[in-house]
């Protein structure tokens, strides 16, 4: 009954200690600085909304074309990003570190171009005029290039013709002649027209030939029984 009893006692709570109670107060004490810097964050995102949500509408309502802001946190240009949406706004942030990152705004009708943004990204001041003549410049010498790769090289032309070439060794007329009576053959060359007029067959000029050959056998056969 006595160790019964004894494990009862032993197994219920036992009563904080000083060190428990100052652990639990300042659990306490954390908690409620955490919701208080929570409440302000909220508070000074509203406040910063609200500042931005009266400069953009200022903004919209001037003449100027473009608006941009000092280099700020993230936070708050994500507020600003948003708050540019939503009035029909373009927005863009620049800067090569976190520290040195600002936002831009433009009106929708001049949103900038894309040498426009290359410009700031850079960190460079945009200038239509230096631009304008940048894209000229540009422009000509795709054109020249352009120009250049169309060329095709001259038709060369012979500097005189045959009758020209000729003429002070043959004479003019019959150079001209000559020039007229000549037709040029693919395989040999030029040959006179005559013998391309030749409708005889290779056995009938052959059998041509081989006549010649006997008479002429014959008349020398002759010539030399007269002479003995």
């Amino acid at each position: 009954m006595a160790d019964l009893l004894g494990s009862i006692l032993n197994s219920m709570e036992k009563p904080p200690t000083v060190g428990d109670k100052e652990s639990r107060r300042k659990a306490r004490e954390q908690a409620a600085r955490l919701k208080k810097m929570a409440e302000e964050e909220k508070r000074q995102k509203a406040a910063f909304r609200k500042k931005m949500e009266k400069e953009v509408s200022d903004f919209i309502q001037d003449s100027s074309q473009k608006r941009k802001y000092k280099p700020m946190g993230k936070i708050e240009r994500s507020i600003l990003h948003d708050v540019a949406e939503v009035a029909g706004l373009t927005s863009f942030s620049f800067g090569e570190d976190e520290e040195s990152r600002y936002v831009m705004l433009f009106k929708k009708e001049f949103a900038p171009s894309d040498e426009e943004l290359e410009a700031y990204r850079k960190g460079e001041d945009w200038d239509p005029k230096l631009a304008e003549q940048r894209r000229r410049v540009k422009e000509m010498a795709a054109l020249e290039e352009a120009t250049s790769s169309q060329k095709t090289k001259p038709e060369t032309c012979p500097n005189s013709n045959y009758k020209d070439k000729y003429s002070h060794l043959i004479g003019t007329s019959a150079a001209k002649d000559a020039a007229h009576t000549l037709e040029a053959n693919r395989t040999y060359g030029c040959v006179p027209v005559a013998n391309k007029r030749d409708t005889r067959s290779i056995e009938e000029a052959m059998n041509e030939i081989r006549a010649k050959k006997r008479q002429k056998q014959e008349d020398d056969t002759v010539a030399h029984d007269s002479t003995s």
